[in-house]
């Protein structure tokens, strides 16, 4: 699903940002052993799960993991070993296992396509409950905390308990449209893929991962020469970008508030439990960016909030443009932008010391070339004549301060494949003026 790396050369990523164990291969094959002959888990059959949801009334749990990825092994294997802490809870869900993306039907699964492991929650009817993602999970693969995700069983099982009196409530966590039903529906994928994993085979050169999903609509945007839209260039917003942060291993209570970003603003607290948001009851922080993914350019939200023994009515108003201040810079999907919008290039603002140390102002930008692709579309920045230690000072006729995910969201949605931008870098004491190529 997600570190096999074999989309296509522009769409490889390097082992760096999703490392996988040794033996991919037996990985993937042993867990189907095993996983087959489990009593609790049906493998990769989506549609038995859904029966068995209808036939015994319990609310369906579908886990979307890449088996050979070590991003969320810890996470997998605690919930796999069914401790004490979520047995009896997962005894009244439907259990599903899914390892692989190629025929998983996207007008029902949508979710963060770039975590090792998601779980989705539905009613056998279909209809979605909630969302269940870890990225402190993916970014320690030791980690095999299980009280966020035990939290998420108890807040759906809550849900499921009051449906179908609380579905008007559950009509915005329902999937958007979609310009594909099946990710080997997508071009760049049907080019290479089927629908069933090649058993008798290199099982994991057949498999679709969940990024690849976001990588091919990239793509399919880049090469009809249209904009990627905001939703899968930033996807799934973290809630840091509104200047809060939620506790992992809570359902949705606010850890910390930034002062001055837009949570602070609305009046939110640390300590606060989101009760709702935009009218959605929440089971996880899943549940919270996916309100976020969902928000138009600008909107304006109503947050529920448990405080002090009470509910407190918070309003959330999301600017113009809020967006971009996304951070995607940690995300697997971000290593094909890199190639498609900046030829290779790995930047990073650079930091108010780091610039004075450098003789460049506090408001311009200041992009430092950390490293850049040696093959492929991601060597085109090289090939073009950039090198490392490089500082973008001025792309395209923009020269304000921004960080790299903003870079590249102008750049996917203001600039075709084809097209050379006019770039201007500062190397030593000189400028240099290169063009970056658009791919």
């Amino acid at each position: 699903m997600k570190a096999f790396h074999l989309l296509l050369p522009a769409l490889l990523v390097p082992l760096a940002l999703a490392e996988t164990v040794k033996d991919r291969e037996g990985a993937v094959r042993a867990d189907k052993a095993r996983m087959e002959a489990d009593k609790r888990w049906a493998y990769n059959d989506i549609e038995s799960g859904f029966r068995q949801a209808r036939l015994t009334g319990r609310p369906l749990l579908v886990v979307m993991r890449c088996v050979p990825c070590m991003s969320c092994m810890g996470l997998d294997t605690a919930v796999l070993m069914e401790g004490e802490q979520i047995s009896p809870l997962l005894d009244q869900f439907v259990c599903v296992r899914v390892i692989n993306a190629n025929a998983i039907d996207l007008t029902r699964f949508q979710f963060d396509y770039d975590l090792s492991f998601s779980t989705l929650f539905f009613n056998g009817d279909g209809t979605v409950y909630g969302r269940y993602g870890s990225w402190s999970h993916q970014k320690n693969s030791a980690d095999q905390t299980l009280a966020g995700y035990k939290q998420a069983l108890e807040a759906v099982l809550a849900i499921h308990r009051g449906y179908p009196a609380n579905k008007p409530a559950l009509a915005g966590k329902q999937p958007g449209p979609v310009e594909y039903v099946n990710p080997v529906d997508m071009p760049k994928l049907a080019e290479r893929y089927t629908r069933e994993l090649n058993w008798d085979g290199k099982v994991v050169q057949s498999c679709v991962h969940c990024h690849m999903i976001g990588d091919a609509m990239r793509a399919s945007y880049r090469d009809r020469k249209q904009p990627v839209p905001d939703e899968w260039v930033y996807p799934m917003p973290a809630p840091e970008t509104l200047g809060l942060t939620l506790a992992a291993d809570q359902a949705a209570t606010v850890q910390a508030v930034t002062a001055g970003g837009l949570a602070d603003q609305a009046g939110v607290k640390a300590g606060d439990e989101v009760v709702s948001f935009a009218g959605q009851p929440l089971v996880s922080t899943a549940d919270f960016a996916w309100v976020l993914h969902r928000s138009g350019d600008s909107a304006r939200h109503e947050m529920v909030v448990r405080r002090d023994g009470g509910e407190k009515k918070l309003i959330l108003d999301l600017p113009s443009g809020w967006r971009k201040a996304t951070d995607i810079s940690g995300r697997v999907g971000t290593w094909s932008m890199r190639g498609m919008a900046a030829g290779g290039l790995n930047l990073v603002d650079l930091t108010d010391e780091e610039r004075l140390q450098r003789g460049l102002g506090m408001d311009g930008m200041a992009l430092w070339v950390k490293g850049l692709g040696m093959y492929g579309m991601h060597a085109a920045a090289k090939k073009a004549g950039f090198q490392k230690e490089d500082v973008l000072v001025e792309v395209a006729g923009m020269r304000q301060r921004m960080s790299e995910s903003r870079l590249h969201g102008h750049l996917m949605q203001e600039h075709r494949q084809g097209e050379k931008v006019p770039v201007k870098v500062r190397r030593g004491d000189s400028t240099v003026e290169l063009l970056l190529p658009m791919q």
